[in-house]
């Protein structure tokens, strides 16, 4: 294992891989059905040859620069673990800011979760809060499908319906990841990104926030949102919604801005 993992770090390290320690250690944990803490702990593990073959195959698919989560089919989100492959967006660590507007709501309080992509923030918070009313939509039937099955999978019981917009109903909380990349910031994106993720589901017109200013003038009037967007853009949602704050991700970037849509 240990010749496993010193052929390749180096490789990942020279395609330009971000973490390609942890992306090797990754890789080849799960290949050998152990867990990455013991793989570190023991460099001497076994690799019979059918596992060399497969890792070899995983670290060429990312010297690709294809995701780890794509490789491995899986994604940790805060507590639960979803099935994610190309049709959907890999679960990012600052989305866990709607989860965490949501999770103050009151009892009983009704959610719907738009965008929802592999299901990843309506089932975190249904895992979390199972006394919330929580619905989920998106756009894509495909998205549609991987949420329906990651539900299923994790056991929660998530209605999950596809169309473009907020469905009708009375929500005292919408959460809300659309797409908010700019068009010509697209071919900047790190290959990871622009290479083998859903770009519908990222680029949202020369601003970034079509998608966002569609959605609030779609929207009935009073309707509390929590809406996911670049750093760069939440003095812009800011003004699209009424007594609205924004809140900053771990690095200290305005990501998630919460507010009502205004009377028109």
């Amino acid at each position: 294992m240990r010749e496993a993992l010193e052929g390749a770090i180096p490789a990942l390290r020279a395609a330009g891989c971000d973490t390609p320690e942890l992306d090797a250690e990754l890789l080849v944990a799960d290949t050998l059905g152990v867990d990455r803490a013991a793989l570190v702990a023991d460099r001497e593990l076994a690799v019979p040859p059918g596992s060399a073959r497969l890792i070899g195959e995983r670290v060429r698919r990312r010297l690709e620069r294809e995701p780890v989560a794509y490789i491995l089919g899986r994604k940790g989100f805060r507590r639960i673990e979803l099935a994610v492959d190309r049709r959907v967006l890999v679960p990012r660590p600052e989305t866990e800011l709607l989860v965490e507007a949501a999770l103050e709501l009151p009892r009983g309080a009704r959610v719907h979760d738009l965008g929802t992509g592999s299901g990843a923030v309506a089932l975190a918070l249904l895992d979390e809060r199972p006394d919330l009313a929580v619905s989920a939509s998106d756009a894509s039937l495909a998205a549609v499908e991987v949420a329906r099955t990651n539900a299923a999978r994790l056991g929660l019981a998530l209605e999950v319906t596809a169309g473009r917009g907020l469905p009708p109903g009375t929500w005292d909380l919408v959460l809300a990841n659309l797409p908010y990349v700019r068009e010509d910031e697209w071919d900047g994106l790190q290959p990871e990104i622009n290479r083998w993720e859903p770009r519908d589901a990222l680029v949202s017109g020369p601003d970034g926030l079509e998608a966002i200013h569609e959605l609030v003038a779609g929207a009935p009037r009073g309707t509390r949102m929590a809406l996911e967007h670049g750093p760069a853009q939440a003095a812009a949602v800011r003004e699209l919604l009424a007594g609205a704050a924004t809140r900053r991700d771990l690095a200290g970037r305005e990501r998630v801005t919460i507010g009502e849509v205004p009377q028109r």
